[in-house]
């Protein structure tokens, strides 16, 4: 990743920590999108002495992500990791929750795609990485509207996947289970975290399929389940 231009949203959560540390020991400038000044805060809290740039967008909104892009002279990797989570019974679940999830997770997922190719094309160079669920394959009750959007983000990614190869760039998505973060211990307990992905090892997953390294990878769809 040495001096290639990340786009890394959801840089400054549990995941998107360790994702950012990492490819910053690879070499890569890195631009975090953020949707709230805490969320910066906390992140330059717990990690020190880190060259990022900072730049607010809704990525809910194309104009928001256009903008984001438009600011970049060259984008050579996406890693999309912002995503939201929520359960109910599907003869009781909202629209509204409904809709926040497809637009969360996948309208989300569309915007920034489609804005990084943009980029991507003008140099024929592009890693896009993007993040579903194992819910997406195996969903369950409950699980409706988020299985539902984190398929979405597989179908939209193998897609990107098959438009893209003539050329040298390339699109995959991880598919995780529970990923051990301070959230879901707090969410969840920590009786079974030892068993939960460790967002280390997620972040080195996503980090190849970032890289130059990977370039032979097309439209897959990698597990990545710990012992759960």
């Amino acid at each position: 990743m040495k001096d290639r231009n990340l786009i890394l949203t959801g840089g400054t959560g549990g995941l998107g920590t360790k994702v950012t540390q990492l490819a910053l020991s690879l070499g890569a400038n890195i631009t975090i999108p953020y949707n709230s000044l805490n969320e910066v805060e906390h992140f330059r809290k717990s990690v020190a002495d880190v060259k990022v740039n900072f730049i607010f967008a809704d990525l809910r909104e194309e104009k928001s992500v256009s903008e984001v892009f438009g600011k970049q002279s060259k984008v050579d990797i996406l890693i999309h990791l912002v995503g939201g989570f929520s359960m109910g019974d599907t003869d009781t679940y909202t629209l509204e929750d409904w809709n926040r999830q497809l637009t969360l997770n996948l309208t989300s997922t569309f915007l920034v795609c489609k804005y990084a190719l943009k980029k991507m094309k003008e140099n024929d160079y592009g890693r896009i990485v993007t993040v579903s669920s194992r819910a997406a394959l195996e969903p369950t009750g409950q699980m409706a509207a988020y299985s539902a959007s984190k398929a979405g983000v597989i179908a939209l990614t193998r897609s990107i996947a098959e438009e893209t190869k003539e050329s040298n760039i390339t699109a995959n998505t991880v598919l995780p289970s529970i990923i051990d973060t301070q959230a879901n211990r707090e969410a969840m307990g920590e009786k079974n975290a030892h068993n939960w992905v460790k967002p280390e090892s997620l972040a080195e997953m996503i980090c190849f399929l970032a890289s130059e390294k990977a370039g032979d990878i097309r439209g897959a769809a990698l597990p990545v389940y710990g012992n759960v």
